[in-house]
């Protein structure tokens, strides 16, 4: 429970500059600063540094889904008006659940003509929440279609021009996904993983630091504001996920010789503390999640946690803060402004251990 917590709580000033525009080339140059809650203390890394923090034993677990550049532009048939899609969900029967962004307001039945050609959306309703159901068309499977055309859903705060010159357009749609990125689904970044590279995995796996994977596909309202004056009233958006047995049972064996579960990044703490029964145990399956972490809360598996720097009054910095303490967290945060820290998608990590 909450416990009356204010989302005031959880503000914060963030100098606009210090929102990363641009992807660091360097995965493992990412500045990391390590939060270690047994002392209160922060240290300043780099994320090529995570071995030294991490210990034979412990187990690194990812999140493998992939981003889906689910971004395109086209216009309406018959009068010419321009149109944006941000394709969301794909429900499996050619129809997509998805944001349509226009002047005016499509008709069910209004067919869109989107990407020069290469898609064509036929309009089945609207949905609750401002979202459409929309139909596509195209000569291809729509996933591989996409890779052709779509542009990466990158957050608003990442300022690019509607149709980003190509070099642009590359780099985002290499560096805005994991390296080991699996499942097509998500339409936004896990972006703790984005640091991780595979010559870090197999120096961690020299260690005996092993990992293994889960899936969440990552909606929009992850890193949207909470916008109630009690965090208690705010409402998650559910988000699919995927646990396999052979995931659960590593978690299991981890737990079993007392080594740590290493979350990367919230959309992993989510799946494994909804995943997890009231014995902490973790049972494999797949469903929905609207699991919202604040504090007080205790967790049943993630024992430390990658992460990036949030948005103020975001239900990320809210379950950093159930994970690390409130005070700790808002001394680290000060700590990340005064040392020019980069925040958010394309920014620098945080390792809480």
């Amino acid at each position: 429970m909450a416990n009356g917590l204010k989302t005031s709580e959880f503000d914060f000033d963030l100098p606009p500059e210090l929102i990363a525009q641009e992807p660091r080339l360097d995965r493992e140059a990412a500045r990391m600063m390590v939060v270690n809650r047994a002392t209160g203390t922060l240290a300043h890394h780099t994320v090529r540094d995570l071995p030294s923090f991490l210990a034979a034993g412990d187990l690194l677990v990812l999140n493998d889904t992939r981003v889906i550049p689910a971004r395109i532009y086209g216009h309406k048939e018959g009068t010419g008006g321009r149109v944006e899609l941000l394709l969301l969900e794909d429900l499996k029967n050619g129809q997509w659940h998805a944001l349509c962004g226009s002047s005016r307001r499509p008709k069910p039945g209004t067919r869109l003509t989107m990407a020069e050609g290469r898609i064509i959306a036929e309009v089945m309703g609207w949905i609750e929440g401002g979202g459409i159901t929309v139909c596509l068309h195209c000569d291809r499977p729509v996933l591989e279609v996409l890779e052709e055309v779509g542009i990466p859903p990158l957050p608003p705060y990442i300022k690019r021009p509607k149709v980003p010159e190509l070099e642009t357009l590359a780099r985002d749609r290499l560096y805005y996904q994991t390296v080991y990125a699996r499942a097509p689904g998500a339409v936004a970044a896990p972006t703790a993983g984005l640091h991780i590279t595979e010559a870090l995995l197999k120096r961690l796996s020299h260690l005996g630091v092993d990992h293994t994977a889960v899936t969440l596909h990552v909606g929009m309202g992850t890193f949207k504001p909470v916008k109630t004056d009690l965090i208690a009233d705010h409402q998650m958006e559910a988000e699919r996920y995927e646990v396999t047995p052979a995931t659960a049972q590593a978690i299991s064996q981890t737990r079993l010789r007392k080594g740590r579960v290493v979350a990367v990044g919230s959309t992993v703490v989510r799946t494994l503390e909804t995943a997890a029964d009231g014995d902490g145990r973790i049972v494999p399956g797949s469903g929905r999640t609207r699991i919202f972490i604040t504090p007080p809360y205790t967790f049943k598996v993630v024992e430390a946690m990658l992460t990036n720097f949030h948005l103020p009054k975001s239900t990320l910095i809210m379950m950093v803060s159930a994970l690390a303490g409130r005070e700790l967290i808002r001394h680290a945060y000060a700590e990340a402004i005064k040392e020019q820290y980069s925040f958010y998608s394309y920014g620098d990590s945080m390792l809480i251990v």
